[in-house]
């Protein structure tokens, strides 16, 4: 009646959180007046990405985001089943965690082409740890979401960000999200019925290191018509 899961640190966990690893995308390389911060340290267990979302001087539309800094990064995760959040604390607001597979152009002024990006929308409030299957990642373009998309290469992750966006002046203001580790996970079923909920084990492939068990939990998805991002 066990299961185990593979799961392999990407931020936080195992590994420490780093200032360096993530840099600012916000509508203000579109004219816009939102801002966002991504505070940690390898000191800290938590990373805490937070800001202002301005949507006044866009007429309704905002956004406002973390990426990861580097052109050669990569991470592949074709071996794993989706990605798990691990949220300390958070202020019930829509989040947007995205994928690129490719390196994003600049334009002449600096600001960034749009490409194609593969999204999840999410609610926090309070601790959890949600799990997002590969599948549940949207393929969008511009903001709205790409019927006939080339699948996402998940053996050549080159970007990973954390975003807020208005959708179209719903959400606004101050916003917080504290975020424990990002991490691959697969899983290992051991039993006939995986349907309902079980007890697992995650497991570092890198450091060998094994967690205490927690509690499996289930899949949350809200998908909206939003504004664009590259």
């Amino acid at each position: 009646m066990d299961s185990k899961v593979a799961r392999l640190p990407l931020f936080g966990g195992p590994r420490a959180w780093h200032a360096a690893d993530w840099t600012s995308t916000d509508d203000r390389v579109r004219g816009g007046s939102s801002h966002s911060h991504m505070s940690c340290s390898p000191a800290s267990l938590v990373a805490r990405f937070h800001g202002h979302l301005d949507i006044t001087t866009l007429g309704g539309a905002g956004f406002a985001s973390q990426q990861t800094t580097g052109e050669d990064r990569i991470w592949d995760l074709s071996r794993y089943d989706g990605l798990e959040l691990h949220i300390a604390r958070g202020d019930d607001k829509l989040y947007t965690i995205t994928l690129k597979d490719e390196a994003v152009p600049k334009r002449p002024d600096g600001s960034q082409e749009s490409t194609l990006s593969w999204e999840y929308d999410f609610h926090a409030h309070g601790e959890k740890r949600i799990f997002i299957k590969w599948a549940d990642f949207k393929p969008t373009y511009r903001g709205r979401e790409q019927q006939d998309a080339t699948p996402l290469d998940l053996s050549g992750v080159k970007r990973i960000s954390f975003m807020l966006r208005s959708f179209f002046g719903i959400q606004e203001g101050d916003f917080s999200l504290d975020v424990v580790s990002v991490a691959a996970v697969r899983f290992k079923y051991y039993r006939d019925d995986p349907e309902e909920d079980e007890e697992y084990v995650l497991v570092d492939e890198k450091l060998g290191t094994v967690s205490d068990p927690q509690k499996a939990r289930g899949w949350l998805s809200w998908v909206g018509e939003c504004c664009g991002l590259s």
